[in-house]
């Protein structure tokens, strides 16, 4: 099943209350909040107060969005471990990572092991507070191709590991699909955007629709839940975010009928 949700990093300037409302307005279903700002690492105050009113509000806590990134160093105040905790007092089911801290051609088979070591070692820290790690399909990162994110998930070879996938910018559609296919089964939550061809050219998602019905027909093969969760707008416009937010929705009842 694919539930509808935000990136509540699409607006930073809103307070954690005002994305309850804007998301409960558009009659979405979760929210994967953000750790650079909405609920800073290590605030398990904030933790909380955050998942009483996502919860109250009958909204769910998709994920929690880290910016964690794997395998640098682990400064004061920022380890993995303050980050779960934060995630467990948040009631989020998985937290986003960053798979390094530079793209995969400038990354040494040295640099990439050191990934994979502490991969493993936060999947495992992760696993025991039954909680899942997902893994930024993103540039900059051992994920920002399609080959090379398909490698990591077979070196890393761990069962708490997921990929938050989005397509690569630039990528054609048959691109994007193949690589989408080549992680499938380890797919967990989904970024929805349609920035083309590059991330400062921001569409209408309903100008994505081609694509999008590709993506999520496919996804929806996959057994399992995950969310379909909206990340940024043309302009930063709450306006902008009601119209995409009512296209996915249009968008995942075609492909699953009877369902929302």
């Amino acid at each position: 099943m694919i539930y509808s949700g935000l990136v509540s990093v699409t607006f930073r300037k809103l307070s954690p209350a005002e994305i309850v409302a804007l998301v409960k307005q558009a009659e979405l279903k979760g929210i994967e909040w953000s750790g650079d700002v909405h609920v800073p690492s290590g605030d398990l105050g904030r933790a909380r107060e955050v998942r009483e009113i996502t919860q109250e509000s009958g909204l769910s806590v998709a994920a929690y969005g880290s910016y964690y990134r794997v395998g640098q160093g682990e400064s004061p105040g920022f380890s993995f471990e303050q980050v779960l905790e934060t995630a467990v007092e948040l009631g989020a089911p998985t937290i986003r990572v960053w798979p390094g801290g530079a793209g995969s051609d400038s990354v040494n088979e040295e640099g990439r092991w050191k990934i994979i070591q502490d991969l493993r070692r936060i999947a495992d820290l992760a696993s025991r507070a039954l909680v899942s790690v997902s893994l930024e399909f993103h540039g900059g990162t051992l994920t920002d191709t399609n080959e090379s994110a398909s490698k990591l998930m077979v070196e890393v070879d761990h069962a708490n590991i997921l990929i938050n996938w989005q397509p690569h910018n630039g990528e054609t559609t048959g691109e994007c699909m193949h690589g989408l296919d080549e992680v499938l089964p380890r797919v967990g939550n989904v970024h929805v955007f349609h920035w083309w061809p590059t991330a400062a050219e921001r569409h209408p998602l309903a100008d994505g629709a081609e694509r999008w019905a590709a993506f999520l027909t496919l996804l929806q093969q996959v057994p399992g839940d995950r969310f379909a969760l909206l990340e940024f707008v043309r302009g930063d416009e709450p306006e902008a975010f009601l119209r995409d937010a009512s296209t996915l929705k249009q968008w995942l009842a075609q492909v699953q009928p009877g369902r929302q």
